[in-house]
Order: structure tokens, then sequence, then C-alpha cells
């Protein structure tokens, strides 16, 4: 049983009423690649060859690894120049625009926290969400990215969701403190490259437990759990064996499933 099995999201079908075991929902975060267009899997093996790296290779983390910054930069662009081609023939999933507008008229935030740059995530909004704010916008320009879960955290302190600290390391609510512990060494190593601030026991930090991620990958399931999200797969082809994983809390094969779950108060 998953950690966050004990609790569920209030109906978004019926006035929020308070209880131990019954959270409000404010926000969903969704991955963009095989989330919000359909996947477009050919891109990481043309990358990964445009690297000369295997297929156990982290792309991303390969890039930072790389001695110079000249490097980095350069390797860089090739993913880049990968993703401006295929962008031209993203096609929305399933479920995309009736999921949105639910969300809207339930005043439900949208974030995005996603391992692309930027120009295909605004063209994929632009072509098929106009009008639909997603705010904020995560993409790989900020470090580090998903599995990590700080680009969820940073979301949730964004929208003002907040806990008392347990003495545990995470994203502090004051973010000129977080940078002064960064700048000065005072953090804990997570999973690849990622940092995140240490915190003082009843300081106030960064909670995502009152959000969803959605995604399509195990670095979104990873993201989402260890940011204390709940975690919802959008199944395909090549992830069904991410149903069952312990990240995941609930699996869907159209995003407009999510509007009956939400709306009855199922994840």
């Amino acid at each position: 049983m998953s950690p966050s099995a004990s609790w569920k999201f209030a109906p978004l079908g019926k006035p929020y009423v308070p209880s131990p075991n019954i959270r409000k929902l404010e926000g969903v975060v969704f991955d963009v690649d095989g989330t919000l267009c359909l996947p477009q899997n050919y891109m990481f093996a043309e990358m990964r060859a445009a690297l000369g790296i295997p297929k156990s290779v982290d792309i991303l983390e390969h890039i930072y690894s790389l001695p110079t910054p000249e490097a980095q930069t350069t390797a860089m662009e090739k993913i880049r120049s990968i993703e401006r081609r295929a962008m031209e023939h993203q096609k929305p999933q399933p479920g995309l625009v009736e999921l949105m507008a639910y969300l809207s008229s339930k005043n439900i935030r949208k974030g995005i926290c996603t391992r692309n740059f930027d120009t295909p995530v605004h063209n994929l909004l632009t072509k098929f969400l106009a009008g639909h704010e997603f705010a904020p916008i995560v993409t790989r320009d900020f470090r580090p990215p998903k599995p990590d879960p700080a680009g969820i955290l940073h979301i949730a302190r964004s929208w003002g969701l907040v806990r008392r600290s347990t003495g545990e390391a995470g994203v502090p609510a004051d973010e000129t403190r977080e940078k002064e512990r960064v700048k000065r060494g005072d953090v804990e190593k997570t999973n690849g490259d990622g940092l995140l601030a240490k915190t003082e026991e009843g300081e106030e930090v960064a909670d995502a437990s009152q959000l969803i991620m959605v995604g399509d990958s195990i670095d979104d399931m990873t993201a989402g759990r260890r940011a204390g999200a709940k975690t919802v797969l959008l199944v395909n082809d090549v992830n069904r064996d991410l149903i069952n994983h312990e990240y995941t809390d609930m699996a869907i094969n159209r995003l407009d499933e999510l509007i009956d779950i939400l709306e009855n108060g199922r994840l």
C-alpha cells in the first residue's frame, strides 16, 4: 500500500468538508511529452544517437556531466534541434481539452513540470490549449530535473502551499533563505545532482500533499511521490509495467477519465 493511500481528495462535485482523511485539491501538475501530447518516444533514441550514449545513460545527466560549459551547450543544442523538429508533429492527448476545461470550471490551478525545454512546451499550449493558464511552467532550465522532487515543490511554494518542517531537507517557503543556504552549502544531496536545503524544525516549507502529479514515466511517478503529491499514470504501450508500481497511486488510459475521478473523490 502506498504511503498516500490512507487519505483521499475531497470530491470536487460536492462542497468541501474538512476531515482527517480528506484533503482539498489545490492544483494539478502535468508532464508534457506523453502526457499533454501523444508520446514522441522516437526522440530519445535520436538524442542518444546524437550524443553517442547508450539507452542506460540518462540524457540530461550525461550533458550536465560534460567537462566544459561549451561541451554542455553544444550537446544541449543537439537535443533541442531534435525537439524542435518533433514539436511540429505534436498531437494532443485524447481528452486533453475536456480535462482542462473541467479543471478551470472548478478553479483548480494547473502547472507543468517537464524535462523538455520551453519552446516545445509553449508550442503545444499555443496550438491546443489557447486560453488555458499554466503557471508556473518548470522546464529543464530548472535544476535538478525530475525524478528529483524539487520542481514540484517549487510549484507548491509558488502557490503558497506550505507546512511546518520537522527538520528534514526541503524547499523553504522563504526563497531568499533557500538561496542563502544553498550558496553556503547547507544542503542535503538527493538522487542525481539534486540538492535540497536543510530546514529548521517549525519553519515553513513547501508542501505538495494537496497536489496531483500526472505523467507517463517513472521519473514523473518518482518525483510526485518524493514531493508528497498523489500520482496519476497516463498509460501507453511502453509504460504498462508502471501501473502497479509502488509510486503510482492511480492509472488512467485517457486524460478525461480524471474528470469522474476528481468529481467523485476517487483519488
